[in-house]
This record gives structure tokens, sequence and C-alpha cells, in this order.
């Protein structure tokens, strides 16, 4: 099939509301998603390949040839990479530390055990960013890392909030693009609490220590992210969303907003542009909720192609820091990790395509009718044209070709781990 003929019937058609197909792929392909790590290894990380995932957190599926070391984990997302189109950064959590067999614990990860990361980021092209991991350790059992009444455990965790936000600032630092540190704690009750004040008084007086340390802005972001409940925490969790916003705010750090940590009613989407009217910024965590936070592979839905749409609307490009975070261990994970994020670059791309100043004039004059009659024939323009254009520049595969490709590299290499 001829791209380049379709392509061209498309841009007119664009043309004629005064879209610029050729800037619309340009800008597309410089706007940064970052693309979590832990798909590819069901959230097992380095640190203790035996231990235990605890925190609320869940992996369900069995396919075969997950990654078990390093290396395979970061050949793996080479490959993915190769059938993504666009700018890409990689999200790391503290569990993926290269320890070269040591035993390190959490107060004690240091650049050092990342330097291997960023070698292999520089080779390739990509930033990345960090998380701290506040679950799955024995000092977290309790349900409590930040929030806990012990002082010398939550000392434990102030220590490796801390160690983190200095990891980002190296990623920054050496990789010259800014690295987002997200802050997630699982703390909670699973049943009725009495002493949710106190708990979360321990937990702003943590984040306030973590904080108390100077990291340079143009290399570490911090942000911190709220969850609405989670497995063995679903009657309260001490990070809530009026807790993070409000802690965010006053530390001047970005707001994490995770597509599945908010009421079913809720919507992300809605929450960009009322956050951004105080907040430095946000970081975004696309993934799909099924009933619940369960973490599915990101899909072009609507609520994708509307995040998509506020952040392109109103010119949040540089204030909002896209990331994906879904886990998915029951269909070939180099699959997940191409479809989620190659749905995520077509809501942008999506985005990029709107006649948008068009239809801002239609809503300012009062013209609701024509604003509305415009949105929906929209939708049936000759996008997958663009989309095929835009692969086609970023030399990565067009429509379900890639499908293939995969299927290989299972039977040529996860298949013998």
């Amino acid at each position: 099939m001829n791209t380049n003929k379709m392509y061209e019937i498309a841009k007119e058609i664009y043309a004629e509301l005064g879209v610029d197909t050729d800037r619309a792929i340009a800008e597309t392909a410089q706007i940064p998603v970052s693309i979590q790590c832990w798909q590819g290894d069901d959230v097992v990380g380095f640190e203790n390949p035996d231990g235990v995932l605890t925190g609320g957190i869940q992996t369900t599926g069995n396919y075969p040839g997950k990654a078990t070391t390093i290396d395979e984990l970061k050949a793996d997302f080479d490959f993915a990479a190769s059938l993504i189109p666009g700018k890409k950064k990689v999200s790391i959590h503290a569990i993926y530390l290269d320890n070269q067999g040591q035993k390190v614990d959490r107060n004690e990860i240091e650049p050092k055990h990342f330097e291997t990361w960023v070698d292999w980021a520089k080779k390739n092209g990509y930033g990345l960013d960090f998380n701290p991991t506040y679950f799955s350790h024995p000092l977290s059992a309790d349900g409590f890392t930040l929030s806990n009444q012990n002082e010398d455990i939550r000392q434990f965790w102030v220590e490796h909030g801390k160690r983190s936000c200095k990891i980002s600032e190296y990623f920054g630092r050496e990789l010259g693009m800014v690295s987002c540190n997200n802050q997630w704690t699982p703390d909670g009750f699973k049943d009725i609490p009495v002493c949710k004040a106190e708990y979360r008084a321990t937990l702003a007086k943590s984040y306030d220590e973590i904080f108390s340390q100077y990291t340079d802005p143009k290399y570490n972001l911090d942000s911190i992210e709220s969850k609405v409940f989670g497995i063995g925490a679903e009657s309260c969790t001490i990070g809530s969303g009026e807790f993070c916003l409000g802690c965010a705010i006053k530390h001047d750090k970005l707001v994490t907003l995770d597509t599945g940590h908010f009421h079913p009613t809720e919507v992300v989407s809605d929450k960009i542009s009322s956050t951004l009217q105080f907040a430095k910024g946000i970081l975004l965590h696309v993934s799909r909720p099924v009933r619940w936070d369960s973490d599915h592979v990101v899909i072009l839905d609507d609520e994708t192609k509307a995040i998509a749409s506020e952040i392109v609307r109103g010119g949040f490009e540089d204030r909002v820091h896209i990331g994906l975070d879904y886990f998915d261990a029951s269909i070939n994970r180099i699959a997940c990790w191409a479809i989620g994020a190659r749905n995520m670059q077509k809501a942008l791309l999506l985005a990029k395509l709107e006649p948008t100043a068009i239809l801002k004039k239609f809503e300012l004059d009062g013209d609701y009718t024509s604003r509305l009659a415009y949105l929906e024939e929209l939708k049936t323009l000759p996008f997958a044209a663009v989309w095929d254009k835009y692969c086609e520049t970023q030399n990565v595969p067009q429509r379900e070709s890639w499908v293939a490709e995969v299927k290989k590299y299972e039977a040529d290499v996860l298949a013998k781990r």
C-alpha cells in the first residue's frame, strides 16, 4: 500500500481545517513518553528476584519468556523500542538496581548502583525516570513505610526517599533530560482506622525531611502520587488525593495523576487543567483500570485521547510529563509495551491534528452547535494515513506488521529462556 499517496490525500484534507500534518508529526515525535521497565519482568526487579510482591500490587498471568536478568530486560526493551515511535524515557524502580551480586539495602542505594542503566540509556538515546520502592521489603510488611509509627523504620524509609532524589538527579545530569522521581507509598489500613490524623501527620513529616535535601530541578523533578485504595488498604490510604495534592503544592513538586488511582466516576483528563492552575506540574501514570486499579495495557480509548487533548489544548507539553504504568503477564510482555506506548503516541498525534484554534473560536463565540458538529466530524478524518506516515518517519513498523516481529522475537529469544 502506498503510504505517501494516502498521506498526501490526508494532508490535503487536514490542511482545509488549517492543520499542518508535517508539523503535527514533528511535534508529536518530540514529546517524551516514559515507559515502565516493570512490564518486562512482572515488577520483580533485581534486588531480590525470589522476593514476594507486596504493597497491594498484583501481577496476573504466567506468559512464558519474562526477563530474569538486567541484560534480558534491557534487550527486551530495546526490541520494544524499535516498534514504538517518538522520544522515549525508561522509568526504573529502585529494586532494579545493578548491585553486582552484593547485598544493598534500600537505605544504601547510590548512583553507582545504576551506572549500567545510565550507560545503556546514553547508548540508545533514552531518558530515565526513577521511583523509590516502598513495597516488597521486610520493613514494609506491616503496611507502613513513611508513615510508620516506629521511628527507626520511618527513618529507614526517609533515607531511601532521600537517596532516590539523588539518583534521579544523577540520571538527569548524565543524560541531559530531566528525570522525574515519583514518590508513592502503599501505606494504609485494611479496616477502619481511628488515628488517620496521626499517620498523615507522620507522612507529612517524612516528606518534609526528604524534600529538605536540595536537588537541582534542571535534572530532578520530584512528584507525589496518591491512591484511593489498595489491596490490604481498602479502608484508608494515608497518601490520599487531597494529602498528596497539598503536599506537592507545599513543596513545589509535581503532582502524579495515575488513571487508576481515583474513584471509578473520576477521570484524570478533567484534573489536568485544574491542577495546573496551582501546581508546578504533573506526572501522568497512564494505565487502564478495569473496575479498579488493575493496570491493564493502555488502549486508544476515550480517556486516553482526552488526556492527550487536554495536554495539547492547554499548551501543557512542558508541564505534563507522560509516563505509562501497567503490567500484564497474561500476554507477550513486549507486545504489552508496544501496544500501550503506540496507543499513547496515537492519542498525542490525534491531539496535534485537531484544529484547536477553530474549535476554541466556536466556543468563545458561543457557537456550541458548530463546536459539537466539528468535534464529531473530526472522528472520521483519515488519521490512519498520518499515523502510518509518522511511523515511517520514525523507522518503526506500520499498522499491525509489528506483531509478526514480536512473534519472531518470541520464538528466537523468549522461548529459549
